[in-house]
């Protein structure tokens, strides 16, 4: 989500921590795809391969993350700096790089701003999830397809700590 408010190629925003703040609602999805993943009869029939899914509906979160050096800067700028200004004034206006979303591009969130006075965490959820994605790309910027899975991932009183 960060990435699709502000980017660079030689920083970029590691999540620390996402804060519930409404209840969880669970959702049944279901999706059609017809990319080149689906089986050779699939694809040889032109049908689409149905992707059920359990989403989360209705959230709202806090999320926190620092800027992190991915290369070298160009020029020998600061640009740990110069992305944390970018996504904070881009927050500010309520300005992203691309539809920010929740995973799937269907997902897009009502709002997405500085952190409201009214918005709390959701401090009674407690609970393990049993598998998490936690990364999609072997390396944070310029990276190749290689999914991270974290099992029985812990939210307490609320809150999400990633692992470093």
């Amino acid at each position: 989500m960060c990435e699709s408010i502000a980017r660079l190629k030689s920083a970029y925003i590691r999540p620390l921590r996402v804060e519930i703040c409404k209840p969880i609602r669970f959702h049944k999805y279901c999706t059609n795809y017809n990319g080149t993943l689906r089986k050779s009869n699939q694809v040889r029939g032109g049908d689409p391969y149905q992707l059920p899914a359990i989403v989360l509906a209705d959230v709202c979160y806090r999320l926190y993350g620092v800027v992190e050096e991915a290369s070298a800067a160009p020029g020998g700028s600061n640009h740990l700096h110069a992305l944390q200004e970018m996504f904070q004034r881009r927050v500010e206006k309520g300005q992203s790089f691309r539809p920010v979303c929740l995973g799937w591009s269907e997902f897009l969130p009502s709002y997405v701003g500085p952190f409201r006075p009214e918005t709390q965490v959701e401090k009674n959820i407690n609970l393990v999830v049993p598998s998490m994605l936690h990364m999609v790309f072997d390396r944070p910027v310029g990276g190749k397809v290689a999914p991270i899975f974290r099992q029985n991932v812990e939210i307490r009183e609320g809150a999400l700590d990633y692992a470093v």
